[in-house]
């Protein structure tokens, strides 16, 4: 009888799906990583253009259009003037096909050594090292790939140390992730530490995959990619429209890396996507490519909610680290906090369904209005008299 894949049965349905699940239908949902503004002008005008052109209508190239991949490589210019070959970009369904295609084509499912020369009982799967807490892919995509999870604590303020990824390192470790600014903390590493990453992915010869798809929502600081620094082409960046351009129905991200990387990934992508939807496509190069205000606009809502969550937090006595980026806070909470306030309808998720090191925190995303977040806190503020 055909039974299940193990690695497979080692991967459950993400805890946010869960939380939403658990909700009521009137509740207000603090637990959805999704920008609450539209999507720009630009960029439905061109995919309704090009679906009436019947542009669509056919499949595009593996890596995506042209124009969009050179939209890509002239945002990279643009914002960190990284030069980037439009021939080393992937055009993917969302971020998370990225991510899953940077694992899938680094990531061994039985150690090292020649690949004819292995079999799945010779040792467990390669490494990836990742931030716990951390976006609940990490783990998920690597057990896909057949590697190894190994997730790493993070300091106080919740940000990934550099010198725990270098620590955790042996002959199994294939990857590592940053994510910067990053889901579920609202972190953002320092140009100091974003550079030791680099470091650590030259000098141990070990891939460094960025996680950037938050890199234009932040707040204090600024954001810096491995690949400015890195001197070898152990770094491969993944991003999407979707937080940036409040494109996550879309799906379009893509992949960045050097020519050999980006090829193995593209065996994985033709065979799994053949490519990104192309309505998407001609959405996303009018997004990249077009004025950044609407952009601008949103990152200042964002922070004007930040601040009204962290200081709502405070005056309930909730110790929050500050988040510099994305839209999240993680309050440290009392047990049996994120319970009590699901049951009064309000959606935020337990810290734990973002790994072990989640455990006494909740993730609020403060993607939505300000009248809903002030309810919200109120509601917070209940449910933190009633469990304390």
């Amino acid at each position: 009888m055909t039974e299940f894949s193990a690695r497979v049965e080692e991967v459950s349905i993400s805890g946010i799906r869960e939380v939403f699940e658990a909700a009521g239908d009137d509740a207000i949902n603090l637990g959805l990583g999704q920008p609450d503004f539209p999507t720009p002008e630009r960029a439905r005008r061109a995919a309704i253009e090009a679906i009436e052109s019947g542009a669509v209508d056919g499949y595009t190239s593996n890596k995506g259009t042209r124009e969009l991949r050179e939209a890509i490589a002239a945002k990279y210019d643009r914002d960190y003037s990284i030069p980037m070959d439009p021939g080393d970009l992937i055009a993917t369904s969302g971020g998370s096909e990225a991510l899953h295609l940077a694992l899938e084509a680094h990531v061994d499912s039985a150690g090292h050594g020649p690949a004819d020369d292995r079999t799945q009982s010779d040792s467990p799967g390669e490494e990836v090292l990742f931030p716990d807490p951390g976006f609940v892919s990490y783990d998920a995509l690597t057990r896909i790939a057949g590697g190894t999870p190994n997730p790493l604590p993070l300091r106080e303020d919740l940000t990934l140390d550099p010198a725990t990824v270098e620590e955790a390192i042996t002959d199994e470790t294939a990857a590592f992730v940053v994510n910067s600014p990053a889901n579920p903390t609202g972190a953002v590493q320092s140009e100091e530490d974003v550079r030791e990453f680099a470091r650590i992915a030259d000098e141990h010869d070990v891939l460094c995959v960025s996680d950037e798809v938050y890199e234009h929502v932040v707040f204090e600081g600024e954001h810096r990619s491995p690949l400015e620094f890195a001197e070898s082409d152990n770094v491969v960046v993944v991003s999407a429209c979707s937080k940036t351009y409040s494109m996550t129905g879309w799906r379009l991200g893509w992949v960045a890396g050097s020519t050999r990387r980006i090829e193995r990934m593209l065996r994985v992508h033709q065979y799994a996507q053949a490519c990104a939807s192309a309505p998407a496509q001609y959405a996303a190069e009018a997004a990249l490519s077009g004025p950044q205000d609407d952009v601008e606009r949103m990152v200042e809502a964002f922070e004007e909610r930040r601040d009204l969550v962290l200081d709502g937090l405070a005056d309930i006595g909730l110790e929050t680290p500050t988040p510099r980026g994305a839209f999240y806070a993680m309050p440290k909470v009392p047990d049996g906090w994120v319970e009590e306030v699901i049951d009064r309808g309000v959606v935020v998720v337990p810290g734990e369904a973002f790994g072990e090191g989640g455990a006494g925190y909740a993730r609020i995303s403060y993607a939505t209005g300000l009248e809903e977040l002030e309810e919200a806190l109120e509601i917070m503020r209940e449910a933190t008299r009633a469990v304390r």
